[in-house]
């Protein structure tokens, strides 16, 4: 059973930077496609970035334009997403999810397992 265990949320200033963590309880995630949701109050949940379990390919939100990076460390315990120029409507509370084998997706309902989200609040 995946146990995803997000990391790395907190306060900070409009245009700082983050870097969320996403670990499966020190397990190797080496198999699984990894992909980062985020949910502002009074909003549906919505894709951010997503990497494929042979990290060979990555998907991004088109709103994004750039300002944020999923990556995996080369032992593939933990999935990173760093997030820089960060905007005040960044805040929300961010997601990571699983799927054994798979691809880089953009779709919720792909992934079988989800963390419990870190929240990200972005001052102005």
């Amino acid at each position: 059973q995946v146990q995803l265990v997000e990391s790395g949320g907190g306060l900070v200033q409009a245009g700082g930077s983050l870097r969320l963590s996403c670990a499966d309880s020190g397990r190797a995630i080496s198999s699984h496609a990894m992909g980062w949701f985020r949910q502002a109050p009074g909003k549906e949940r919505e894709f951010v970035a997503a990497t494929s379990w042979t990290a060979g390919s990555t998907h991004y939100a088109d709103y994004l334009k750039g300002r944020f990076t999923i990556s995996r460390d080369n032992a593939k315990t933990t999935v990173y997403l760093q997030m820089n120029r960060l905007k005040p409507e960044d805040t929300a509370v961010y997601y990571c999810a699983a799927r054994l084998f798979g691809q880089a997706l953009g779709t919720a309902a792909y992934y079988n397992y989800w963390g419990q989200g870190t929240q990200v609040t972005v001052s102005s």
